[in-house]
């Protein structure tokens, strides 16, 4: 049943608040390609109510985007306008209409998918992501909390089998941790150090934390982690960044490695500096890939044969840090031999601690 006659002078009233809409591109032109585009959206939303008020469903030819929903609240603004100025018009049929209108304004309504896109490609959509991380972070640091609890015993013995299970658990939410880390600082642009006042530590100290880090993953694969430290282990520097980059670097090495090792070495260069290093007997990289390789926020191609992470946050955020304490991140790779990822940075020695051999450890 028609709620509005073809006849109706309302009709009248609703194209020429349609030609008022179309001769008023400047209030949707952020949302508009071309006038063009917006006149012929406007004929379509006039044609849907029509549509509707003869009794018919929702038409799907009008796209729920944000330039119909904008262009359909001008309509209406427009059509209000214009009915209260029009002589002897009829309520039931002005109801009419308007239901209409709010029958289409609800059709054209986002979905909670186009909510989300829409809300990630505003102004704020970075901060939604900033969000998402953080919520992210809370329950992780909570399961990482409890398997360190775990693991050492505190809520009674384990078995062996219970001990490497909760070190795969460990290792797990740290790394899921690490990407929600990782997509907070690059997000906010701080590739800054955290640490920014160099400061004396123990590089055996990072090394054996990374090592314990990664162990479990390494036992499960059936690889051997190799760490060799350097004659003076004590350095000032900024060891936050450092133990990021390196536990990163060999949690990749680990990743795309089925058999031999992982090689985590660091060495005495000339004056100050020293090597890092983490090299591994994996597949290698092709070149294709290696143009990407440090690229956030990549798209991982199907056919690509090092398929490493689609975002490619990690190694980005590596980059940024090593280049934060003064040097360069660069890789050599060889394909079905391996990789070998490396920088050099000054770290002078401090007289706190004593010297200790150089030493080679491996799991």
């Amino acid at each position: 049943m028609a709620l509005v006659p073809p006849g109706s002078v309302l009709w009248d009233v609703l194209s020429r608040a349609a030609l008022q809409v179309e001769g008023g591109t400047d209030l949707v032109r952020e949302d508009a390609v071309s006038a063009q585009e917006v006149s012929n959206l406007t004929a379509g939303l006039v044609s849907a109510i029509r549509q509707l008020a003869d009794g018919d469903a929702p038409p799907a030819g009008v796209p729920p985007s944000t330039l119909s929903r904008r262009l359909l609240a001008l309509l209406r603004h427009r059509f209000v306008e214009a009915a209260a100025a029009a002589p002897s018009t009829d309520p039931r049929e002005l109801l009419g209409i308007l239901w209409s209108v709010e029958r289409l304004a609800a059709s054209l309504e986002p979905s909670w998918h186009e909510r989300f896109t829409d809300r990630l490609s505003g102004p704020d959509g970075l901060e939604l992501v900033v969000e998402v991380a953080h919520d992210l972070r809370s329950p992780l640091t909570s399961i990482l909390f409890l398997a360190e609890t775990l693991l050492r015993g505190r809520s009674g013995p384990i078995t062996p089998l219970q001990e490497r299970q909760l070190g795969l658990v460990y290792s797990a939410a740290f790394g899921l941790s690490a990407v929600a880390s990782d997509v907070v600082e690059l997000v906010r642009g701080r590739d800054r150090l955290a640490d920014l006042d160099p400061m004396p530590f123990s590089v055996m100290d990072i090394f054996e934390s990374v090592r314990d880090i990664v162990r479990p993953i390494a036992e499960e694969k059936g690889l051997e982690v190799r760490i060799g430290f350097p004659e003076r282990p004590v350095r000032i520097g900024h060891p936050v960044a450092l133990n990021r980059v390196l536990l990163n670097l060999i949690t990749n090495a680990l990743k795309f490695t089925d058999q031999g090792f992982v090689e985590l070495a660091a060495v005495e260069g000339p004056g100050d500096e020293v090597l890092f290093s983490v090299r591994d007997t994996g597949r290698g990289i092709p070149p294709r890939a290696m143009e990407l390789l440090f690229e956030p926020f990549r798209r991982r191609e199907r056919e690509r044969e090092y398929a490493f992470s689609g975002s490619g946050l990690g190694l980005s955020i590596c980059r940024k840090l090593v280049e934060a304490m003064g040097s360069e991140l660069a890789v050599e790779t060889e394909l079905g031999k391996g990789t070998r990822f490396h920088f050099r940075v000054p770290l002078p020695v401090t007289g706190v601690g004593e010297p200790a051999a150089a030493s080679s450890h491996a799991l």
